[in-house]
């Protein structure tokens, strides 16, 4: 990653091995930890804060304490070399005690900054030290989200003592910085309405594991959830009056989020994927919107899936409505970033608006490349009026082979999330700053069927052709990115390969999106969880240890560990494997060579 900077991470365990002395792992595993040796601390119920009045800090401390003290975590997957193969140790690992306090009874937390804002890049490094002879954990981190990242390492190492107690299993040093300032998942209200309930879920989920931005894609085609003063004929394409977001509510999510260290970041698609709202506005700003999606012969598609409709490119009232929804929207969401869309945008959709028919008409030279050129010359400058306005977009808009405008500015963030490493290269050669999202590692919605009914594909009952895959018979079973992306396969993505060292710089992060056609508040966390774990720590401290090596193997225990972590918290992560893994540490791996993932 970053130049390759991950191979340099060093992420060790001292001279004690993990497993034979600490059981607890945690998760995104640190830059650096180092083990003691002089035997546990206990902690009492009730450690005291010093050091800080920061009240976010505060906040965070009392939560995780209430949390440590509530849960009196036992590890339920340690690690421990493969030709073990016995039953889950349950008895207290035995150490060398020697001299120094034995109790911890407060923990000093020193903020260099505590004015800096949660903003892109700002400083989120920590260093945690609990010594032999102190009876006081020290915390020093540049500002106040790097305290939070802290404290959520430390709620995951004070675990029961056995005893209805707590302690720490050995002194410890931990130094810990992000490789990435951009580590975030995409959740979708457009398709199916969230509760605010299972999108605060998510931001604990997202806590507990450092990743600090929730990409939230307000509305699609389907839908548009979200009250606009400006125009409230908008949400009468709400799915229900009771699946709505009000001012106050968006204003809760995002409070929520920033106490616990995570960035909201608006979405809202355009010019394509935007018919439910806009059209309430005024019909003449919708194209397409009363055609059949697939037309029952896909060259002549107006969407990907239904429903249709795209906002009228050469429309001056779009832009005039534009403006007003996404000045309203400014206002609520306070991050400097905004994401404005600009994906698949399709052809036969403008088939059916006689403004752009008539467009083409007038100049047989003009293409659909000219047309989106028009978008973005008419429609950023309307985005860039907002005050240090930072805006991401779908790489499409600058390099989709349908349709893509010629001059996109550079200062444009991309999000990629087609062509894998070679969109990720295409983008960041020609300068622009990249979000990879690639759908063959990151899209967590692939892998489970098609959606679309009245589908003639699933009606064989016998195998067209054993000799390969085939739609029914192991291919994708109809999931367009299928298949099913596993925590291994989202961890062991190699980003930045082929990059040179300007070009890599070029990725600030990663975000791993949950479309929803297929999600609502039932499913949402097990789909999402605990896989964005192994992407906090993927974009955290990196997949490869300090020889180079990648750790996935290593990373098994450990995520397993912070599967029920996850559930024990309140977040509905889904099981990985059979609880006996948990219990026989590797019994499950493929190969008993631990070596095997090291390249």
């Amino acid at each position: 990653m970053r130049v390759n900077s991950v191979v340099r991470v060093l992420v060790f365990v001292g001279l004690v091995a993990i497993g034979e002395t600490v059981k607890v792992n945690p998760l995104p595993a640190p830059t650096s930890i180092t083990w003691g040796t002089s035997g546990s601390k206990s902690v009492p119920g009730r450690l005291s804060l010093k050091g800080t009045s920061n009240q976010v800090v505060q906040d965070a401390f009392n939560r995780a304490l209430n949390t440590v003290n509530t849960l009196k975590w036992v590890p339920q997957a340690i690690e421990a070399p493969i030709p073990v193969f016995e039953p889950f140790p349950t008895a207290a690992a035995k150490v060398k005690r020697t001299g120094g306090s034995s109790q911890l009874s407060a923990v000093n937390i020193q903020i260099a900054d505590a004015k800096a804002d949660l903003e892109h890049g700002v400083d989120e490094s920590y260093t945690l030290d609990i010594t032999d002879s102190s009876s006081t954990i020290s915390i020093t981190a540049k500002t106040v989200w790097g305290a939070l990242n802290a404290i959520t390492t430390l709620q995951q190492i004070i675990i029961s003592d056995g005893r209805g107690g707590l302690l720490v299993e050995q002194p410890v040093s931990i130094k810990d910085a992000p490789l990435y300032p951009y580590r975030g998942i995409m959740i979708d209200s457009g398709r199916n309405f969230l509760t605010l309930p299972k999108i605060k879920e998510q931001i604990d989920g997202m806590a507990l594991s450092k990743l600090n931005i929730l990409h939230w894609h307000l509305d699609d085609d389907q839908s548009w959830p979200v009250d606009i003063k400006a125009y409230p004929a908008m949400t009468k394409d709400a799915y229900s009056s009771r699946e709505i977001y009000s001012h106050g509510n968006i204003k809760d999510i995002i409070s929520y989020a920033k106490a616990r260290g995570v960035r909201v970041i608006p979405e809202v698609d355009m010019p394509g994927h935007a018919s439910a709202g806009w059209k309430q506005v005024d019909p003449d700003i919708v194209a397409c919107e009363n055609s059949w999606w697939s037309n029952d012969n896909w060259p002549l598609h107006t969407a990907v899936e239904p429903n249709p409709g795209q906002l009228e490119i050469l429309s001056n009232k779009t832009y005039e409505v534009v403006e007003k929804v996404y000045s309203e929207l400014s206002g609520l969401f306070e991050d400097s970033f905004f994401h404005v869309g600009g994906d698949e945008l399709q052809h036969g959709c403008y088939n059916f608006s006689a403004i752009t028919t008539k467009w083409f008409a007038a100049n047989a030279s003009r293409t659909y490349d000219d047309l989106l050129q028009y978008w973005v010359d008419h429609a950023v400058p309307i985005f860039k009026k907002q005050k240090n306005r930072k805006l991401i977009m779908w790489e499409d808009v600058a390099i989709a082979s349908s349709a893509h405008a010629y001059n996109v500015p550079k200062d444009i963030i991309m999000q990629t999330w087609n062509g894998g490493l070679v969109n990720i290269k295409k983008l960041a050669s020609s300068g622009y700053e990249v979000i990879v999202s690639s759908s063959d590692w990151f899209y967590l919605d692939c892998g489970f069927g098609g959606w679309v009914s009245n589908d003639p594909r699933y009606n064989e009952n016998s195998n067209p052709d054993p000799s390969a895959p085939n739609f029914n018979f192991g291919g994708s079973g109809g999931s367009w990115c299928g298949p099913y992306k596993t925590w291994q396969r989202i961890y062991d993505y190699d980003f930045t390969t082929g990059l040179t060292e300007a070009e890599a710089k070029k990725v600030i992060g990663v975000t791993a999106p949950l479309w929803s056609e297929q999600v609502d508040d039932a499913v949402i966390s097990s789909k999402m969880w605990p896989r964005a774990a192994a992407l906090a720590e993927l974009a955290w401290s990196g997949n490869r240890d300090a020889n180079g090596n990648k750790r996935t193997t290593e990373l098994t225990q450990r995520i397993l560990n912070f599967r029920e972590y996850l559930v024990a918290n309140g977040v509905g992560a889904s099981p990985l494997v059979p609880k006996y893994c948990l219990q026989h540490p590797h019994a499950c791996d493929l190969y008993y060579d631990q070596t095997a993932l090291h390249t």
